[in-house]
């Protein structure tokens, strides 16, 4: 699994959409090991390709998207984008990532080009240590190579701190909080063109979000744990940042029921400045624990 700058470049060429015809994209496909595409890279493509059809001073809000299929890791995904309105100060996209002629995923994407107006935020969580200061999850899990193994299934271009437990230690070692914090990067250098850092903040944004729902329960992912998918995703993006710089991913969540778990979740810089928000809910399925002697 590549890290490091090596990751981050791979995911700079996942990013790097094949213009097919006007409107219509191809994305390629991620050396990542994995059957079924991750969700984040489908989202930063599906935001990728709605950002090329729109000015570059009109800058990405919002965007809310659904899984609605599998996407297979072994195939390029098709993007078609529809252009929905280009007003005086908003244009709107609708984007639909297609494997073999079937929609995996849809999303609409809202373009702002920017006012004056009122300016406040919340602050960030306090007394929190800095990032220099926490260990990589790769760090916490390296004794224990078979759940290291479980973290290493999934790419890995972003720099992962939890500030609090995981989900992917043993099940009954992991404490329940009702919040989750996390300090995140590009682990490398990313170009200047902001609609790249929104796009890698939106991969990002879907690698623990979920967590957070199993977080309420101390629970874990894999043998005696969960399987989660996810079903729907929302981003917000309130300030202008840089996806290769500390942010602070600090969520929540506040509800799960029915086989469903929703999760809300603020993105700060290192400066304390709200930067983003993401809200989803995620299909959460019950795992068996692996039997004593089996591997």
């Amino acid at each position: 699994m590549l890290v490091g700058q090596d990751a981050v470049d791979s995911l700079l060429g996942v990013l790097d959409l094949e213009l097919i015809d006007t409107g219509l994209y191809r994305g390629p496909r991620a050396e990542v090991g994995l059957q079924r595409v991750f969700g984040g890279q489908v989202a930063g493509q599906a935001l990728v390709a709605a950002g090329r059809t729109v000015p570059a001073e009109r800058r990405v809000h919002s965007l809310h998207g659904y899984f609605v299929r599998p996407g297979d890791s072994s195939k390029p995904i098709l993007y078609q984008v529809e252009n929905i309105r280009d007003g005086r100060s908003f244009s709107v996209r609708r984007t639909v990532a297609l494997q073999g002629g079937q929609p995996i995923f849809f999303m609409s994407a809202s373009f702002h080009i920017g006012e004056p107006g009122l300016d406040h935020a919340d602050p960030p969580p306090a007394d929190l240590p800095d990032p220099d200061q926490v260990p990589t999850l790769g760090e916490r899990l390296k004794a224990d190579p078979e759940r290291l193994s479980i973290w290493h299934r999934i790419p890995r271009p972003i720099d992962v701190r939890y500030l609090g437990g995981s989900g992917y230690v043993r099940s009954g070692q992991r404490p329940a909080e009702a919040r989750q914090s996390v300090w995140m990067k590009a682990d490398g250098k990313l170009p200047d063109d902001p609609l790249i850092h929104v796009c890698v903040l939106t991969y990002a944004s879907d690698l623990t979000l979920l967590d957070t729902v199993l977080s309420r329960h101390g629970a874990v992912w894999g043998p005696g744990g969960y399987l989660g998918t996810s079903l729907d995703h929302a981003l917000w993006f309130h300030r202008t940042f840089r996806a290769d710089e500390w942010f602070l991913y600090d969520a929540e969540s506040p509800t799960a029921s029915g086989g469903r778990g929703l999760a809300q979740g603020r993105f700060f810089d290192r400066d304390g400045h709200h930067i983003a928000s993401a809200t989803q809910e995620g299909l959460l399925r019950e795992t068996p624990a692996v039997p004593p002697g089996v591997p």
